[in-house]
């Protein structure tokens, strides 16, 4: 056999292997993709940590594992446990009839001018009734779904614990053998190294800005959304300040879906103050948020163009749930180095290829 075939035969038995090796991590890819996101986040902290430590590399990565529980896993299971709960009441009150819809939606509708009110009639709604049925049902079917999700999550309660334990463990090889495994990717790409560079340069960038600055920026808005609701008196402010960290991910829309709608019930509804109180929270405080933690959290040599941002965050989360919110950007971020890197080789081609079609003399200037 030759060797050209010896080497085809390689590959395909490498590629073979590498696509069995994915398929066998694919039903627990989200505990492997956040053990190496929290090992790229805590890793300052965990080289600081070694060296004070001496080199103990054991007891360094079990130290850092713990402090990923505590900071990360432990707040974020209160959280999540919390916003189950409050989920839940909403929707048992919906079911019961505890929460009236209707009533809410009249007491909005009342003040709106004649001209808005024929224009609902217009729109093929007869009445006011009839919208407050319409929304109602809307809510009751969205209540439904979101309660289908909750038993769903709570059924899966061992599949979360095997895959907390999965994203530990390896966790812990990750800090402790981290540097060994990186020179190892970098050295069996089939890349140059300074392609190589670049791309894991720009994954570790594009992870710690996503990470890092955009979850600290929704957590801190969905807490400031979450506290003025719930000094307003409105319902289910956990709930909503929840949603307004979500949908603080999403640029140029963010958690103004939840706070505009709300201020605007409590101003029609007659409730000056206080939706005066949430304008002033939603524009001045949650906007200045924004505005100041984001440059340096996230910093301007890794931003994407905010059209780029939201296009992959939506589709990812739309295709990869929750974990979309990372590989969305990430995706969207090594496509765009990756079309830029050939770019630069193609046109250090073109150039490469017009000095060897320029002359060195030209035939004016041959011997004659």
């Amino acid at each position: 056999m030759s060797s050209l075939s010896q080497h085809k035969a390689f590959i395909f038995l490498l590629t073979a292997v590498s696509i069995a090796f994915v398929w066998l991590l694919l039903p627990f890819y989200g505990a492997v993709l956040w053990a190496v996101i929290l090992a790229i986040l805590f890793q300052p902290m965990h080289r600081r940590l070694e060296r004070r430590l001496k080199g103990r590399r054991n007891t360094a990565a079990f130290i850092s594992v713990l402090a990923c529980v505590f900071i990360v896993i432990i707040p974020v299971t209160l959280i999540f446990v919390s916003l189950i709960r409050e989920g839940a009441s909403v929707y048992q009150r919906v079911n019961n009839g505890t929460f009236d819809f209707n009533d809410y939606l009249d007491q909005f509708l009342v003040t709106l001018p004649p001209t808005v009110q024929n224009w609902l009639g217009s729109a093929g709604i007869d009445s006011i009734s009839d919208l407050g049925n319409r929304l109602a049902s809307a809510l009751e079917q969205g209540s439904r779904l979101i309660a289908t999700h909750m038993l769903s999550i709570g059924q899966n309660t061992l599949q979360f614990l095997v895959s907390t334990g999965i994203m530990l463990y390896l966790l812990f090889f990750l800090f402790r053998d981290g540097r060994s495994l990186g020179h190892q990717v970098r050295a069996t790409a089939p890349l140059s190294d300074a392609y190589t560079y670049q791309l894991i340069d720009k994954f570790t960038a594009v992870v710690r800005a996503t990470v890092k600055g955009n979850v600290i920026i929704a957590v801190v808005q969905g807490t400031i959304g979450g506290v003025a609701f719930w000094l307003l008196g409105i319902e289910a402010a956990l709930l909503w300040g929840v949603l307004m960290a979500f949908l603080s991910l999403l640029p140029a829309i963010g958690s103004a879906i939840i706070w505009v709608p709300v201020a605007a019930y409590l101003l029609l509804s007659g409730s000056y103050a206080k939706g005066l109180v949430l304008v002033f929270v939603g524009v001045v405080v949650i906007g200045l948020v924004d505005n100041l933690l984001r440059p340096p959290l996230v910093g301007k040599e890794t931003k994407l163009p905010d059209y780029v941002v939201l296009i992959s965050t939506v589709g990812g989360m739309t295709l990869l749930g929750i974990n979309g919110f990372v590989l969305g950007p990430l995706i969207a971020a090594l496509f765009m180095v990756s079309w830029s890197l050939f770019r630069s080789e193609k046109e250090a081609d073109e150039q490469a290829h017009e000095v060897d079609k320029t002359p060195s003399e030209s035939p004016s200037e041959l011997p004659k």
